[in-house]
């Protein structure tokens, strides 16, 4: 019987831009695999383009990772870090006669290429310095070039592709090392890998050209590949690669817009996967049914508006506990602090039905926070004018005598507000909630009133009732 140790997959962004839902697709698969099997998800970060890579990149990368809470068991290794080992494993390479130093200059580079372009033959190094025997031109710069097999077939036998061929012959002597001595990517990746041993490389399939120029290295150094999986793009609705306009824009953004992580989540690990008919799954429903060999070949089209479904569902349906974490964070950004309001778990389940993101949700609720610095000026004219002042003020001396305060008495005494000046509720609930709130808009009324609690309420009708008519033309909505 044999014995397959659990997977090492890892996810390897380049510090050069944003973490966007590509990248966090791949990484959700990549974290699912390990988790379904029992491995380890490492996290490694390829910053060897010193010029395009900063910090902020990184640090976007791992707030993104933290937020969405794919915690990496490994982590995070950063190439620039690693130089000594590259450098190592490059001179066993050139001892060994499986790479070479090509000192062809960029001159001679450019015009090979523009023949080859002028044939119609594709471009590639004709290896010119593979077997060079003269002595190179003194103080002449070199880069290193790999010693790829001249013949024979590189077989890929990926997880969602199937098996693949690529001809050696038509892959050149790629270019391992740069004249200043810095590793190149495709050199640096297959040293890492192997030396984190990585059993499983899931990744975007625009990697899938460099695969067999990996493998090929990795037997140069007489490594096993790992097995690899290459995940179709996401398309924008519109058929076209996703771009700013279409979302791909920081993971982050997301966060900032209201979006709940668990919403991203499901939505990215659907596109391109499925289990049956099934739309919502949980963090543990993904990792017991995840499967990357049943990801889907055809490239996947974003749609944002299935997105927003699925936080809205998320909203509604998760602890109000977890909302409330999130939600927090969503205030703080409005300047207001959450602890100046009621429980927070009580807002969210006052407001879940009535908000897609939470950047709504967090807005709707200012009022429960801080004092709106004025009212709408037609929801005043409507509804604190002077035939408003009898309810306002019988709402007033009832509030302020209710004892237990809860939803239900508020209710009740509402109502009797009501009928005892022979009013629909609405005539009377509504005013009090433009009193409250600024507003014409808020939860069911007793749930409002409730939520502001005794003190603010009754200062707010007080205030209300001091503004007198008119009062919306000098103050603006919360």
């Amino acid at each position: 019987m044999s014995f397959s140790p659990p997977p090492r997959t890892r996810f390897a962004p380049s510090p050069t831009g944003y973490l966007h839902i590509g990248g966090v697709r791949t990484a959700l698969f990549s974290w699912l695999h390990a988790r379904r099997h029992g491995g380890v998800f490492v996290l490694r970060i390829e910053d060897t383009d010193r010029e395009r890579s900063t910090e902020a990149s990184v640090n976007v990368i791992l707030e993104g990772m933290r937020w969405l809470d794919l915690g990496w068991d490994e982590g995070p290794y950063f190439q620039t870090r690693r130089f000594d080992r590259y450098r190592e494993i490059l001179e066993r390479l050139l001892e060994e006669g499986k790479a070479y130093r090509c000192y062809c200059s960029r001159e001679r580079l450019e015009t090979l290429r523009a023949g080859q372009m002028a044939r119609k033959e594709k471009p590639r190094y004709d290896g010119l310095c593979r077997d060079r025997r003269d002595p190179p031109p003194e103080g002449a710069a070199h880069v290193v070039r790999f010693r790829n097999p001249a013949d024979g077939v590189v077989m890929v036998d990926d997880l969602i592709r199937g098996r693949v061929a690529f001809q050696n012959r038509e892959l050149d002597d790629l270019i391992i090392a740069r004249a200043d001595g810095t590793p190149t990517y495709n050199f640096t990746v297959v040293v890492d890998d192997h030396d984190m041993g990585i059993t499983h490389v899931i990744r975007g399939d625009d990697h899938l050209n460099n695969t067999p120029r990996q493998i090929n290295i990795l037997r140069a150094l007489e490594a096993q590949p790992p097995v690899y999986a290459h995940v179709p793009m996401i398309l924008g609705p519109d058929g076209k690669r996703l771009s700013k306009r279409h979302g791909a824009v920081s993971v982050l953004q997301y966060r900032d817009e209201g979006y709940l992580p668990e919403a991203l989540l499901n939505y990215l690990v659907r596109l391109g996967w499925s289990h049956g008919d099934q739309e919502v799954f949980s963090r543990e429903e993904m990792i017991r049914l995840f499967d990357i060999r049943e990801v889907n070949k055809a490239a996947s089209i974003f749609n944002p508006d299935k997105l927003l479904w699925l936080n809205q569902h998320y909203l509604k349906t998760l602890e109000p506990a977890v909302v409330a974490r999130h939600l927090a964070w969503h205030l703080q950004r409005l300047d207001l602090d959450p602890a100046a309001g009621p429980p927070l778990e009580e807002v969210v389940l006052a407001q879940r039905e009535r908000a897609k993101t939470l950047q709504e949700m967090a807005r709707n609720s200012a009022f429960l926070f801080r004092e709106p610095e004025g009212y709408d000026e037609k929801a005043a004219d409507k509804h604190l004018g002077e035939a408003q002042r009898p309810i306002l003020t019988a709402l007033r001396a009832a509030l302020a005598e209710l004892d237990p305060w809860t939803p239900e008495a508020v209710h009740a005494t509402v109502g009797g507000v009501a009928e005892a000046a022979g009013l629909k509720l609405g005539k009377v609930a509504q005013p009090l909630r433009v009193a409250l709130t600024g507003g014409t808009v808020s939860p069911p009324i007793d749930v409002t009133v409730y939520l502001l609690g005794r003190d603010r309420t009754l200062a707010r009708i007080a205030r209300a009732l001091g503004a007198g008519p008119g009062a919306g033309r000098s103050g603006v909505t919360h």
